[in-house]
């Protein structure tokens, strides 16, 4: 058997901790979720899924060498479960990609908050469909008062993201080998 502790990361450019997650596809191609890189190379040492596509980085242990898997597929399909995406800051940041849904400029975390779009004073909730990313200055400007009556558009409607959620990946983009295995952006 396997262990991960003996993996020597070492000569990575980067810590263990921050090697590129896999997408996970049931057997029918399917996009199921996203798994960190240990839980991609276990699943492929256990013969659970086949490795359709890595990425060029080699991880290494005493004896062994092997490209990092990029893209598995499941040897059996998996039933699928609707799983719904919690709400939280993180997530509202990168359902919109760090960007300010106001005057359309992109930030990092620190300067950002998130607007109710119907403020809460008005009976607005803080849910996926009121809830908006934007910039310090904009709400500030914004206020207490809805989009319309601020004369500030907003570049997209509030919605709860897709079961598939790559969120996590707002910053980083989608890695090129997953790219054919998701559905198309809408819009």
């Amino acid at each position: 058997m396997y262990d991960l502790a003996d993996w020597d990361l070492a000569h990575a450019p980067t810590p263990a901790a921050s090697l590129e997650p896999a997408l996970l596809l049931n057997a029918t191609y399917e996009p199921l979720r996203v798994v960190s890189w240990r839980r991609a190379v276990v699943l492929s040492f256990i013969d659970k899924v086949e490795v359709i596509d890595v990425y060029p980085r080699r991880i290494h242990s005493v004896s062994t060498s092997l490209a990092l898997p990029a893209v598995l597929r499941l040897r059996h399909r998996a039933p699928l479960r609707v799983r719904e995406v919690p709400f939280s800051r993180t997530n509202v940041y990168a359902r919109d990609a760090l960007t300010c849904q106001y005057c359309g400029d992109r930030l990092a975390p620190h300067l950002l908050s998130y607007d109710h779009v119907l403020p809460r004073t008005r009976g607005g909730r803080t849910d996926w469909s009121n809830v908006v990313t934007c910039c310090i200055p904009c709400n500030r400007l914004k206020g207490d008062r809805t989009p319309e009556e601020a004369g500030m558009p907003l570049a997209r409607r509030p919605h709860r993201p897709a079961q598939l959620f790559l969120g996590s990946l707002g910053r980083l983009g989608i890695p090129a080998p997953w790219q054919p295995y998701l559905p198309a952006p809408a819009g």
